[in-house]
């Protein structure tokens, strides 16, 4: 989007970004960004909190004003919405899951793929490109990724993405298979409910924090930013 906004510039549209990363505005610089201390998917802030999502859009409606950037403003974390509690301080406060990683996407398996039928096959799983019936070999790799196993691969990873890269995308492919299993499994549950159940009750949840942890104990920057989007 970054990119964009630089073209769309050159052609006299002002454009805005609103960035969840600080790290990736800072970097990129795109001409005008606002940072949102929220969590991935939320970008205006909670659901119905129509007034911090105004907030968040007049904000950025206000950097139209300034000139040429790059420019990046803070969204101020007085006006945002109570965030939930970091991934590690739930996981910190939990006992260690019962089950292994992999077992878990098995016996989350039935409630997932019902999820699928009630919902039109519509899924946020996808972006790593393997099929869900094999992802108890992308926990072999995560675990691999985990230990420190710098050789670790897979074969499936394609060749334009970078194995970092596609790290994260197994992350967020076991995340939102676990969530949409949950959801369907437990359909009183509210964000925080599934946030918590995620992080502080699941193999999983532990399995892709250890990962964050050890890409964020390298000095490479691009490395902690995706450690940094992994446990959230």
């Amino acid at each position: 989007m970054s990119v964009l906004a630089r073209v769309f510039e050159e052609h006299g549209i002002a454009t805005v970004t609103i960035a969840m990363v600080r790290e990736h505005a800072e970097k990129v610089k795109p001409p005008r960004a606002l940072f949102v201390p929220f969590f991935f998917g939320f970008a205006l802030g909670r659901p119905n909190d129509s007034a911090c999502q105004h907030e968040v859009l007049s904000m950025a409606f206000d950097m139209l004003k300034s000139p040429e950037g790059p420019v990046l403003v803070d969204f101020p974390d007085d006006s945002a919405p109570t965030a939930m509690p970091q991934a590690s301080q739930v996981i910190s406060d939990t006992a260690p899951p019962a089950r292994s990683a992999a077992d878990e996407i098995t016996a989350m398996r039935a409630f997932y793929e019902r999820w699928l039928e009630n919902n039109g096959g519509r899924t946020a799983v996808g972006l790593c490109g393997i099929p869900q019936r094999r992802f108890r070999g992308v926990v072999r790799f995560l675990e691999m990724c985990a230990a420190g196993e710098e050789q670790a691969d897979m074969s499936e990873r394609p060749a334009t993405t970078s194995r970092h890269q596609f790290i994260r995308y197994c992350a967020d492919d076991l995340k939102a298979f676990l969530y949409e299993a949950r959801m369907e499994q437990n359909k009183e549950a509210d964000e925080e409910a599934l946030h918590r159940w995620f992080w502080g009750s699941t193999a999983c949840g532990k399995l892709i924090a250890d990962v964050a942890a050890r890409l964020n104990d390298s000095e490479d920057a691009g490395l902690k930013a995706i450690a940094y989007g992994l446990a959230r």
